[in-house]
């Protein structure tokens, strides 16, 4: 883990911490705020790069001659719903 997840961490438990001012969870709370509207970008690419993976999985799925013919119908159905041509 990150030092700035470790950051974080420490910002959302003070904001369950009751004996934490308010002013003190104000703060907090901006300051998640302001890490995942940076963080989105990178969290965005890693799902993509997941799912590319899993359609990858499907397509090799295909080509295995090992796979049943009930497993290849799936991947197949899969890879369409997600418009990928087969």
């Amino acid at each position: 883990m990150s030092h700035e997840e470790n950051v974080i961490r420490g910002h959302k438990a003070a904001l369950s911490n009751p004996r934490v001012s308010d002013e003190a969870k104000e703060h907090s709370a901006a300051v998640i705020s302001e890490f995942e509207k940076s963080n989105n970008a990178t969290t965005t690419r890693e799902g993509e790069i997941h799912e590319h993976r899993v359609l990858g999985g499907y397509k090799a799925t295909l080509n295995n001659p090992n796979t049943s013919d009930e497993a290849k119908q799936k991947a197949e159905a899969v890879l369409e719903e997600h418009g990928v041509r087969v």
